[in-house]
């Protein structure tokens, strides 16, 4: 019994060092040590993991327990940001907001229309649109279409801007830019998608054989790399967009990245992430792998304050599910 319950402290010592690995994102950028990102991608089998041996230690009366508690007061913040239980807000919000990955409307190009005609959104996020036509969003000003980002708005358009990476092997914008009055206000909204990972169901599959599930793996590895090094290179982009914006921010999309990432640590530095202010349950918006997987956002400046977050799974319009949430303007 002795051996059995020191393999299971050393596996629970290595598995608080994997985390903690997670929390270095916030410092050192996948350039540099593009390892702790990967890390990034297995947070929740890790915490659930920690929280499973926290809990053997506490039933076998044992003091180390206390430590590892102790300890995993470091990842509240890390864990609410893929579940989240605040409090209801009695606020109505002032500006409401759709951020959606249509997957090119290829599962019903007039649904998705239809759905978010329904929403009645001041401003609706799209990406990887392929630029659709919106005829039956009547009243909604454009952004110049791409090909692959769309801001739609009911508001004045004052103007807008493809932000594209000087990297030549991202052939995609990083995202869009759009400066909109509301109100008699100007906000800057930035539709974000960063480069994806481009996997398919079979390539992250794993069967029975011990050497294909293996050279799966580094498979994914080598994928998973080299797109961590380009994040870096629009996040920086995305970054200077946010910092030099003379008005309020809201930044919305698909950033591909988990929470406790790179990327999510420096986009929403200076933020508010309005799933940790108004969201409650799991904020899980890709499902196309039966895995816990966030990685679409809505993030605000300080001075709007989210009321609402909810990611919409009554649709199957996409391997996203849409993301609703509503913004109050604390100074009016």
């Amino acid at each position: 019994m002795k051996i059995f319950r020191l393999i299971l402290l050393i596996l629970h010592l290595g598995i608080l060092f994997l985390l903690l690995g997670t929390l270095l994102n916030a410092y050192i950028p996948p350039k540099i040590f593009p390892w702790f990102n990967l890390l990034s991608l297995g947070f929740p089998i890790l915490i659930i993991s920690y929280i499973i041996l926290t809990i053997f230690w506490v039933f076998s009366w044992k003091k180390r327990a206390f430590v590892f508690m102790f300890a995993g007061l470091a990842f509240i913040n890390p864990v609410k940001r893929w579940v989240n239980y605040s409090s209801d807000k009695k606020e109505d919000g002032d500006i409401k907001m759709v951020s959606f990955n249509v997957k090119g409307g290829t599962l019903g190009k007039e649904s998705i229309q239809n759905y978010l005609a329904a929403q009645n959104a001041d401003v609706i996020f799209l990406q990887e649109d392929a630029g659709m036509e919106y005829p039956l969003l009547k009243g909604y000003h454009r952004t110049t279409t791409n090909g692959f980002l769309t801001i739609l708005t009911k508001h004045k358009l004052l103007n807008n801007k493809l932000i594209y990476s000087a990297d030549e092997s991202i052939d995609l914008p990083s995202g869009i830019q759009a400066d909109i009055e509301i109100k008699g206000k100007t906000y800057r909204f930035i539709d974000v998608y960063l480069h994806p990972f481009k996997f398919e169901k079979d390539m992250v599959k794993l069967n029975g054989s011990s050497d294909a599930n293996e050279q799966k793996v580094k498979d994914v590895v080598k994928r998973l790399i080299p797109t961590f090094k380009k994040h870096q290179d629009q996040v920086g982009l995305i970054r200077e967009s946010i910092d030099n914006s003379p008005y309020p921010v809201i930044v919305a999309g698909d950033f591909n990245s988990v929470p406790n990432s790179y990327e999510y640590y420096h986009l929403s530095e200076g933020l508010e992430d309005a799933f940790l202010t108004a969201g409650r349950g799991s904020a899980t918006s890709f499902h196309d792998y039966k895995f816990p997987i966030r990685i679409d956002y809505v993030f605000s400046s300080k001075s709007l304050k989210a009321v609402s977050y909810v990611v919409d799974r009554s649709v199957s319009l996409s391997d996203h599910y849409p993301v609703i949430s509503k913004i109050s303007i604390n100074d009016k």
